[in-house]
Formats: structure tokens, C-alpha cells, sequence
């Protein structure tokens, strides 16, 4: 069991740190990325404010809904409706590259590592910025997938194509009734590859990326591991932070890099090495 010890909160990041984190990533042999939602809301995907008000401001207006993140849980009442809304959110958050350069400057730091990236974010980004999609595992999902609602079997599906479409041609809040997706094997509504309960579809590719996850941490585990985690909270600390706490402890060599808007901290059995750093992670990323 870990004890939690916060760090002092800064509004800048501390040269000290930045430097600890820099000879860090130097000399690391391999860099495990750990990425929450607060990396891609540091690379402009935020999911409320203006970005939400220019792109969603009918279904503000006609469904109250306040911000993007509770509008995928608004229980529309058709299924035209629903699409409607979700053609638009996976356009502006999957299919649009992010408006600031964030991820690319995190590639520019570790592509010539031996690195790997768990994240729980499901915008594709990664890939956009030209990380290597075997060196992935997304955990929770991709907005750029579909599966059947029921499941009724385990396999997922591109939507790229059909999303493209239903967000040119959606009017007054509402796609085509043709154009709403039926599960091909059943009959059954489509519904987004996001895990959000236990209908969750986990397929092949999910099951590949995981067995490439593993294989990486087990082939590193007596070597200069640095387990950089960035943005990530404390929704899900199973995924990514209280793992990546585990790892450090057992290898000796190992360091531990949190980079955090707001807490940034690490247990006390592995503080000394442990590097928190509270500060917007693109003003980190360029004074590495």
C-alpha cells in the first residue's frame, strides 16, 4: 500500500525539476508514456468553453447540454438525434488533428527511446503525431470505432466513412434515418467502442495491444526505465498511475516523472525517484 504525498504546487515549471526530468529522459533505456485526458486538453481538446460553445450551441440551446464530456450521456430520445450529436463530437475530436502541437513535441522527446504509450484517451492523437501504432495501447476505447450495442460478438468497426457523412448531410439536430448504423450480425443499434460499462468491446487489435504492453514492461525490468506519466487524474488511477507506481518500486533503476495541471505527486516509498511537476505540460515539454 502506498502513502500519498502531495507535491507544493507551482505556476511555472521548476528549473530544477525540468532538469531531473531532462538527464531523466537522457539516460533512460526505455520510456514507458502513461497519457490522460489532461495531455489532450493541454493540446486544445477541451471539452467545453468556447471550443464548445461554437461547435454545439443548438443542442446547448435545445437539450441544456453544458459541455461535450455530459452531452455523450444525454439520453436522446431517436436514434437520428443521437447520431446527430455523436457524428459531430467524433469529427471534431477524432478526425481533427489537435490544435496545438503538444503530442508532436512529445514524439520530437522520445522517438529515437525505445518507448511505449499506455493511455486512457480515445482521440487518436498519438497516431496523428506519428507515433508508431505498436507501441500503443488504448485502453478505453477509440472514437473512431463502433461495435454492436448489444454485443452480440466481439469485433469492432472503422467509422470514419459514415461519420464523415453523417456530420455533412445531419440537419436541425438529426442524421438521415438511413444512415443510422444497425450491427451487421444482429440487427441491433451500433453504439461508440468507448468503455463506459461491461458491454465494452475488447477485440482483437485491444487484446494485440495489450500482450505488447506487457511483453515491453516484462523486457524491462531490470534496465533504466523511465514511466512518464502525463495528465492523467485520478478517475481511473488503477490504468495507468498506481501501475506505474508498482513498476518503479520494484526495478531500482527505474524513475518516476508526474506532470500534472493540478496534483502531481508520488508515494513516499518512492519518492527519491520520483519527479512532480504541477505546470501546464506544453510549457513542460519545451523545457525539457
Amino acid at each position: 500500500m502506498f502513502s500519498r504525498i502531495l507535491t507544493k504546487k507551482s505556476t511555472e515549471p521548476c528549473s530544477e525539476q525540468i532538469k531531473q526530468l531532462r538527464q531523466a529522459l537522457r539516460e533512460a533505456d526505455a520510456v514507458v508514456i502513461g497519457a490522460g485526458a489532461g495531455l489532450s486538453a493541454a493540446a486544445g481538446f477541451t471539452y467545453f468553453g468556447e471550443r464548445f460553445e461554437k461547435n454545439f450551441a443548438d443542442f446547448m440551446q435545445a437539450y441544456g447540454i453544458s459541455d461535450m464530456y455530459s452531452g455523450g450521456f444525454y439520453p436522446f430520445q431517436t436514434l437520428e438525434e443521437y447520431w446527430a450529436w455523436w457524428s459531430r463530437h467524433i469529427m471534431l475530436n477524432r478526425y481533427e488533428k489537435a490544435p496545438k502541437p503538444v503530442y508532436d513535441k512529445l514524439l520530437k522527446l522520445v522517438k529515437e527511446k525505445d518507448y511505449f504509450v499506455l493511455t486512457t484517451n480515445v482521440d487518436h492523437q498519438f497516431q496523428m503525431a506519428g507515433f508508431d501504432k505498436k507501441r500503443l495501447f488504448c485502453t478505453q476505447g477509440d472514437y473512431g470505432l463502433w461495435q454492436c450495442s448489444r454485443p452480440c460478438h466481439q469485433k469492432t468497426y472503422d467509422n470514419e466513412e459514415t461519420v464523415r457523412r453523417m456530420a455533412a448531410m445531419q440537419r436541425d439536430m438529426r442524421v438521415p434515418t438511413e444512415m443510422v448504423p444497425h450491427c451487421p450480425v444482429c440487427q441491433a443499434p451500433m453504439t461508440m467502442n468507448l468503455r463506459c460499462d461491461h458491454r465494452f468491446v475488447q477485440d482483437e487489435g485491444w487484446y494485440r495491444a495489450a500482450r505488447s504492453y506487457e511483453d515491453f514492461i516484462r523486457r524491462h525490468e531490470a534496465v533504466r526505465v523511465l514511466f512518464w506519466e502525463l495528465g492523467v487524474g485520478e478517475n481511473t488511477p488503477a490504468i495507468i498511475k498506481y501501475p506505474f507506481w508498482k513498476y518503479t518500486a520494484q526495478n531500482d533503476l527505474a524513475t518516476y516523472v508526474c506532470v500534472n495541471m493540478n496534483e502531481a505527486f508520488a508515494p513516499h516509498e518512492i519518492m527519491k525517484r520520483s519527479v512532480c511537476i504541477e505546470g501546464e505540460i506544453e510549457m513542460v515539454l519545451e523545457s525539457v
